[in-house]
């Protein structure tokens, strides 16, 4: 944990004010206390990501929810896919083969299950395939 104005001096690049306007639009979490904030070990990764995009992407605050909104999705992404892994591992090794084996084929997807994406690419195959 770190206070408010540790951090400030810490960190190389660091302004007060956007710091609070990071606070504000609740891209960083501190944890008010005794009229400072204190920053745990994941608000200050949080603003040193949002730094790093700033400074070495050139990626505006007009951007930046955005781009924060889709690394926080990746980031989960990579927990669910990191307990998944943990529970097939804890499975017998036939439950282990079995999935890894349903993993590995190339089947059609459900279209159902598509992101809107998928589902417009697999509608211009199909019409290339299946002329009307």
């Amino acid at each position: 944990m770190i206070e408010l104005d540790d951090l400030l001096h810490q960190m190389r690049g660091l302004d007060r004010r956007d710091l609070v306007r990071w606070v504000e639009n609740r891209w960083v979490l501190p944890e008010p206390r005794d009229q400072t904030w204190i920053f745990h070990e994941v608000d200050v990764a949080r603003v040193e990501l949002i730094l790093e995009i700033r400074q070495e992407f050139a990626i505006d605050e007009e951007a930046l929810p955005l781009v924060l909104g889709l690394l926080d999705q990746v980031y989960d992404l990579r927990r669910q896919l990191r307990r998944m892994c943990d529970a097939l591992a804890a499975q017998p090794p036939e439950v282990q083969a079995a999935v890894r084996r349903a993993a590995a084929t190339d089947r059609p997807r459900n279209p159902a299950r598509l992101s809107l994406g998928e589902a417009a690419i697999v509608k211009r195959r199909r019409s290339r395939q299946y002329p009307p």
